[in-house]
């Protein structure tokens, strides 16, 4: 199992890694939002020059591959809540990427001001809402029956970390 090495800035040159890895859970199935392919351009207006992006960070493993990325986005009026998205590598899969991810995500937006992240997540996203609990973040509120691409109907699960 590849051991972690370091958490960065997301920047340009990781989109192409960040890319594949989004796709590669995209296509698995059941542990995200999106359910088509993203581009390299999405990752880049998305996750790294995004308009109310507060921070995102890869986590690289020792050969200098993305193994991870988190991100927080603001609302639009500040309210001092942000909203988190997290994406690990499935294969080969490296220990600690989460935890790793979050403690410098949760430095970086306290140190900016953010009270609160918001994380919603799928219901039948069993892994997610593992880590997310995991992480500290509470429950707070179900939003009912959001339809898949195919109609199918999910729940999602808000939770949140308070700063």
């Amino acid at each position: 199992m590849p051991k972690l090495a370091d958490i960065r800035r997301a920047a340009p040159q990781h989109a192409p890694q960040m890319t594949t890895l989004l796709n590669e859970i995209i296509a698995i199935g059941g542990t995200t939002a999106f359910e088509v392919p993203v581009t390299c351009q999405n990752i880049v207006d998305w996750y790294i020059d995004g308009a109310l992006l507060s921070c995102c960070h890869v986590a690289v493993d020792k050969h200098g591959d993305i193994a991870g990325f988190q991100s927080v986005e603001l609302e639009e009026e500040p309210s001092g809540v942000g909203y988190i998205a997290t994406f690990a590598r499935q294969t080969p899969v490296v220990k600690g990427v989460g935890t790793a991810l979050f403690e410098a995500t949760k430095r970086f937006v306290k140190d900016a001001g953010l009270t609160t992240i918001n994380a919603k997540i799928r219901a039948d996203n069993v892994p997610g809402l593992a880590y997310y609990a995991k992480m500290g973040f509470e429950d707070h509120s179900i939003v009912p029956g959001v339809p898949l691409k195919d109609g199918t109907p999910v729940d999602r699960i808000i939770k949140l970390y308070h700063l």
